[in-house]
């Protein structure tokens, strides 16, 4: 079955909820279905008669037995009463954020899909940013983050933080219970289901998109640097995105190769002797082993004192930090 041929057919008799939830899924990239409305659904069953329905997503209050006669792929009610009514239908709670929405739908639809995703968008691939030093309690996230809310303003982008422990509870939101590891494990035993897996898992702050990061620095130890390339390779391809801010430690196996494939690399440094010669042993590891090239890439970064830091992401555009990233984004 073609893109073009996969539907969606939702049917809601609540005008504003059907209106708004059509608009935030056709504002979506890449989705595998063509979005069908209905607010009457008599003129559902008329309008979608001898259609192949991939998901017809009908509201508790608009369930009428008769719907079954539209043989779809697989039919989802959208709870109202918090009661599951119909036990032979998957059921999805309404009320609830459209991104979880849209996330529990696509769970929905690959369970018996059975086909490849989408076909990406050819000849489209994302440039990594990467961010990384060798120098402690930089704001090397903080600046991170910024930078990916700025970049998002005008382009597609996403943010991925490979810290040991990201220490940043906003970027692992209530009840999310899979993180980049989960990831890595649908890029070997789902690769047919790849984007729409990553689309499940994909969360927001704002227009930047990111990847929770991985919840036990144990399992980043035990990555492969292969493994990691690999992941970075098939997001990018998905043509997805323009910009993938990689927010980088040295926990990570792999580290090099994957500063390698950046097209910039912002490494933040302090004044104080010990982080001088932290630096300068790192770029000296770098010469040695052969990857000098990502020298010739690299910006350093000193930041300007910082009065305060704003205490919630969404701020993080806003102040002195935010006018200092400003100006580096010049460099990409």
């Amino acid at each position: 079955m073609s893109e073009n041929d996969r539907i969606l057919v939702l049917c809601d008799e609540e005008e504003e909820y059907a209106r708004l939830m059509t608009e935030f899924l056709e504002g979506h990239r890449d989705l595998p279905w063509r979005i069908h409305t209905y607010t009457d659904v008599e003129q559902m069953v008329r309008g979608e008669q001898g259609s192949e329905i991939s998901l017809l997503v009908v509201a508790e209050s608009a369930y009428r037995e008769e719907l079954q006669a539209l043989r779809p792929l697989r039919m989802v009610i959208l709870n109202e009463s918090g009661v599951v009514r119909w036990e032979q239908w998957k059921h999805v709670d309404k009320y609830q954020q459209a991104e979880t929405v849209l996330r529990e739908l696509l769970e929905i639809y690959m369970e018996v899909a059975g086909e490849q995703p989408p076909p990406m968008m050819a000849g489209c691939h994302a440039k990594f940013v990467g961010i990384y030093s060798p120098v402690r309690r930089c704001l090397q996230t903080t600046f991170a983050i910024t930078m990916s809310q700025m970049l998002a303003r005008k382009h597609r982008t996403l943010y991925i933080n490979f810290e040991h422990y990201a220490g940043i509870t906003e970027l692992l939101p209530d009840g999310q219970t899979r993180d980049i590891a989960d990831l890595l494990y649908f890029l070997t035993a789902q690769r047919d289901k790849f984007k729409l897996r990553m689309q499940t898992m994909i969360q927001k702050k704002g227009d930047l998109d990111y990847i929770p990061p991985i919840k036990s620095g144990q399992n980043l130890l035990v990555v492969t640097g292969a493994e990691w390339i690999g992941l970075l390779r098939k997001i990018a391809e998905l043509g997805d995105y323009e910009y993938i801010v990689l927010d980088l430690t040295e926990s990570m196996q792999g580290l090099f190769d994957i500063l390698r494939m950046c097209v910039r690399v912002f490494t933040l440094t302090k004044e104080d002797r010990v982080a001088r010669c932290k630096l300068t042993q790192y770029e000296q590891v770098l010469a040695l082993s052969d990857y000098e090239d990502i020298l010739h890439k690299t910006k350093r970064c000193s930041l300007p004192q910082i009065r305060r830091l704003p205490e919630e992401l969404e701020q993080y555009t806003k102040g002195d930090l935010a006018d200092y990233v400003q100006a580096q984004l010049l460099e990409l």
